[in-house]
C-alpha cells in the first residue's frame, strides 16, 4: 500500500510540474454569492484574498437516557439539556496564484458537563475555559491548473482522508441534523476531533476528484483519557506506532463540487448545482491495534474501505426545489472484537450499568464503531424557495445506519427523523430532530452484547453561519 501511495503521488508531481506557473488561481465559484463574505481582496480580480467565517451550532435537547445513567451522580431517566454543538471560525485564503493557506479555530460538544471533574479526563478536572482549540492550520501549493483541472500538495494538521465524504464533512452545510459520526473513523482517539498531522495531495483531473493522504497518526495516550487495558478485544495500540495512508476518489458525472477549502466536502447545495457522484476509499494503517491472546500481544492492521453514491440536484430551478440523497457500504476491519460506544455531547456523566468491554454506554450513547460492516443512507427533498413566504422554507430528511459489528448479535438500526428550517438557507437554519438509538445489555454468549429495547431523544437546533 505505501508504494502504491508514493507512486501516486510521484507521478502526480512529475505530470503536472511542466505546465506553466503563470496559470492562475480559479476565482470563487460562478453560483457562489461573495458580496456579503467576510473577505478582504488581494488583488483587482479577487482571485488573491483573505476569507473570514464564523459558525455557531446550538442545542437544545431532550434525552430518554440509557439505563443506569446518572447525571452529576444523581440517576436520571431523562435529561434537557442547552450546548453549543460546534462553535467555528475560519480564516483562510488565496495569497498567490499557488499558495493558499487554511486555519479553523473552534470548540465542540460544551455544554454544563464540561466543567465537571473526572467527566472527561477519567479523574483529571476538567477547565471549562479551555475548551476552543484549532482544528486545521496547514498550507498547499498548486502545481496545475487548466479549467476546473488542478492538483495541489500541502500539509500540516488536517482532516484530509480518505474513507468517504462524511469522513470530512463542511459542517455548514449538513443536510441531517448532525453528520453520520462512525465515519470519522478514529475520532478523539488517535486524532485531533477527525485531524491529523499530514502531508497530502488533492485534486480535479477532468471528472475525476481525488485526495491522497500520508498521516501520522497522535498516540492514544494522548486523547485525554486513560487508555483501555489490554485484553481480549482489540483497542488502539500504545506502542509499534505506524504511519497511516488513505485515498478518497470521486468520479463527477456532472458538476464538479466545490474544491476551494481543503478536505471539507459540502453536505447539500440545496439546488444550486447538479451533481451526481461515485467514490471509493480507504484507511490503512500497520500495528493500529492490538489485544491479549493467551500470553501473546496480537497487533492488527487498521483496513477500512467504502463506496458510496451521491447525488445533489434541482428539481425545478425556477421554484427552487431540490432533492439531495446518498447511500454508502462501509467495512471497518479495526482488529477483532473492536467496538466502541459514542453519544454525541454526551449529556450524562456516569452509569450504575456498565458492559463489559465497552465504555461510555451512558447518556445516549449506543455502539457507533466497531469491527463489522456498515450501510449507511439518508435522503431529503427541499420544497420550493418561499414556502413559507420571507420566513423561508422547508427540508425534510431522514437517514439510517445499519450496522453488523462482530461483538453485537443482530444488525444494529440507527434512524433519524428531522425538518431544516431554512430561514436564509444554512446562514439561518432551524432543525428539529429525533434520533431513535439501540440499547444492548450483556449476552449469554461470550464476548457479545445481546439488544434489550431503544432509546430517542430530540434535539432543536439553530445554526447561524457566514
Amino acid at each position: 500500500m505505501k508504494k502504491i501511495v508514493f507512486l501516486v503521488l510521484a507521478l502526480s508531481s512529475t505530470a503536472f510540474a511542466q505546465n506553466s506557473p503563470t496559470e492562475p488561481a480559479a476565482a470563487a465559484p460562478s453560483n457562489t454569492d461573495t458580496r456579503n463574505d467576510i473577505r478582504y481582496n488581494l488583488n483587482p480580480s479577487g482571485t488573491h484574498y483573505v476569507k473570514a467565517t464564523f459558525l455557531n451550532q446550538t442545542w437544545l435537547r431532550l434525552n430518554n437516557s440509557n439505563p443506569g445513567t446518572t447525571v452529576l451522580g444523581d440517576p436520571r431517566d431523562e435529561t434537557f439539556d442547552i450546548g453549543l454543538r460546534r462553535t467555528r471560525m475560519q480564516l483562510f485564503g488565496q495569497l498567490t496564484d499557488r499558495v493558499f493557506f487554511y486555519t479553523q479555530f473552534g470548540m465542540n460538544n460544551f455544554n454544563r458537563l464540561n466543567a465537571f471533574p473526572g467527566y472527561n479526563n477519567n479523574g483529571t478536572p476538567s477547565n471549562r475555559k479551555v475548551a476552543a482549540f484549532f482544528h486545521d492550520a496547514l498550507g498547499e501549493y498548486e502545481v496545475h491548473r487548466k479549467g476546473t483541472s488542478f492538483v495541489r500538495f500541502g500539509g500540516g494538521l488536517t482532516i484530509m482522508n480518505g474513507l468517504s465524504r462524511f469522513s470530512q464533512p463542511g459542517i455548514g452545510s449538513i443536510l441531517t441534523m448532525d453528520v453520520p459520526v462512525f465515519a470519522q473513523v478514529t475520532v478523539d482517539q488517535t486524532d485531533q476531533f477527525a485531524r491529523k498531522l499530514s502531508v497530502y495531495s488533492r485534486g480535479q483531473v477532468g471528472k475525476l476528484n481525488y485526495r491522497i493522504i500520508v498521516a501520522d497518526p497522535f498516540p492514544i495516550e494522548t486523547n485525554g483519557a486513560v487508555p483501555p487495558a489490554l485484553g481480549a478485544n482489540s483497542t488502539f495500540a500504545q506502542r509499534n506506532h505506524r504511519k497511516q495512508f488513505s485515498g478518497l476518489f470521486i468520479y463527477n458525472f456532472f458538476d464538479t463540487e466545490d474544491n476551494t477549502t481543503p478536505g471539507y466536502m459540502t453536505g447539500t447545495y440545496l439546488g444550486r448545482r447538479k451533481v451526481l457522484n461515485l467514490e471509493a476509499g480507504f484507511i490503512n494503517q500497520k500495528n493500529a491495534t492490538w489485544r491479549r491472546e493467551g500470553a501473546d500481544t496480537t497487533y492488527s492492521a487498521l483496513n477500512l474501505w467504502s463506496v458510496a453514491a451521491y447525488l445533489d440536484m434541482p428539481i425545478n430551478r425556477v421554484k427552487g426545489t431540490a432533492v439531495s440523497s446518498y447511500l454508502g457500504y462501509f467495512h471497518t476491519d479495526y482488529g477483532r472484537g473492536y467496538l466502541r460506544y459514542n453519544g454525541l455531547m454526551n449529556p450524562a456523566s456516569g452509569t450504575t450499568q456498565p458492559l463489559p468491554g465497552v465504555g461510555g454506554t451512558q447518556g445516549n450513547a449506543f455502539p457507533m464503531f466497531g469491527t463489522g460492516n456498515v450501510v449507511y443512507a439518508q435522503a431529503g427533498y427541499k420544497f420550493r424557495d418561499g414556502l413559507l413566504g420571507e420566513q423561508g422554507t422547508l427540508l425534510p430528511y431522514a437517514s439510517l445506519q445499519h450496522a453488523t459489528y462482530d461483538r453485537l448479535q443482530g444488525g444494529m438500526n440507527v434512524w433519524n427523523l428531522g425538518v431544516n428550517w431554512l430561514m436564509k438557507g444554512h446562514t439561518g437554519k432551524l432543525s428539529l430532530n429525533y434520533e431513535n438509538r439501540p440499547i444492548y445489555q450483556a449476552s449469554t454468549t461470550a464476548n457479545l452484547l445481546a439488544p434489550s429495547g431503544r432509546r430517542g431523544n430530540w434535539v432543536l437546533q439553530y445554526q447561524v453561519s457566514i
